[in-house]
């Protein structure tokens, strides 16, 4: 098991390194930091001043371990906008965020495992037949298009919900969260149900495809006929052995949920990293630009090594690996 575990641990510090270099270039190449810092009336020797305070006047390869040791320090630079450290700045914007993932991953997540596992034992009930048909607007709708659908229907036609914003929240410590207050859960079910809609069809369907072919199997059938119940022939031995493909795509699918809730902070102007990161291109802030990108990498590689660490569970044979 520790071959397994450090095999993996190398192999995600190769990826933070190779996205940290990419970072690197995105922060090194991509527009003027003279005009963003200075204006574009400066001098050269202003100019030249900056660049070198910088380090952009030295090799590139002493530039990217001087970079790269800034980043493990905590100093992702400052941001040409706001001129406040970038750590500052997504750590203000990085709890809406994570609570829109949380939320959403969980109702995927859930959702999607359980109504899997019941269209595939009650495949030819009505129900089943239904769910498997308003799926397919889950996995073929773009997300901008539901959540545009869903501001109109709800927030539009019928009044019920807020179009845009997070409520109200209250602060707990450096944390401020909007899972306390009434406005606060009004405002997040339409981000939340656009998000999730993708991610939880998409689990449901798969979900629904293994326990189809793990009930045909025949360790299945042997335990229907020494007359086990059925819910320790579906749940312990079917879905049981269906979860080593459900964890690895789920794994990703929860990774894509923070790095693809751009679209939606930007349809319900939800203030958190993915609207920071689109009005980042906007006004060309390079620092947070790569900030960002670092960000997403580190939610991925832990997520993945999370996943790995499921693995272990599910699967005892990986354990002498």
């Amino acid at each position: 098991m520790l071959p397994y575990l450090l095999r993996r641990l190398g192999q995600s510090v190769l990826v933070l390194l190779a996205v940290s270099w990419v970072a690197f270039g995105v922060f090194r190449h991509l527009g003027d930091p003279t005009i963003s810092l200075l204006g574009e009336d400066a001098s050269l020797a202003d100019r030249q001043a900056v660049l070198a305070e910088l380090g952009f006047d030295q090799p590139v390869a002493v530039q990217y371990l001087h970079y790269l040791g800034q980043v493990l320090q905590g100093e992702w630079g400052i941001s040409y906008r706001t001129k406040q450290p970038v750590v500052a700045v997504i750590a203000e914007r990085l709890p809406a965020t994570l609570e829109l993932a949380w939320v959403a991953g969980l109702l995927a997540v859930g959702g999607g495992v359980a109504l899997g596992v019941y269209t595939a034992i009650r495949r030819e009930g009505w129900f089943s037949r239904a769910l498997m048909a308003v799926s397919l607007v889950g996995v073929s709708l773009p997300t901008f298009l539901i959540g545009i659908g869903l501001i109109d229907l709800f927030a539009v036609e019928l009044r019920w919900l807020p179009s845009f914003g997070r409520g109200e929240t209250v602060a707990l410590g450096g944390w401020r969260t909007g899972l306390l207050t009434a406005s606060g859960w009004a405002s997040l079910v339409l981000p939340v149900c656009t998000l999730a809609l993708f991610k939880l069809t998409l689990i449901m369907r798969l979900v629904r495809a293994e326990m189809l072919d793990a009930l045909r199997t025949d360790y299945v059938r042997f335990a229907q006929a020494r007359g086990l119940p059925w819910r320790s022939i579906h749940l312990r031995h079917a879905l049981r052995n269906t979860l080593i493909p459900v964890v690895t795509i789920t794994g990703l699918q929860i990774g894509s949920l923070i790095a693809f809730a751009i679209v939606t902070e930007t349809v319900f102007q939800w203030p958190g990293v993915g609207l920071l990161f689109i009005s980042s291109i906007q006004a060309v802030d390079v620092p947070v630009i790569a900030a960002y990108l670092l960000l997403i990498a580190l939610l991925y590689v832990g997520i993945n090594l999370a996943v790995d660490l499921l693995y272990l569970l599910v699967d005892p044979r990986l354990r002498q690996a």
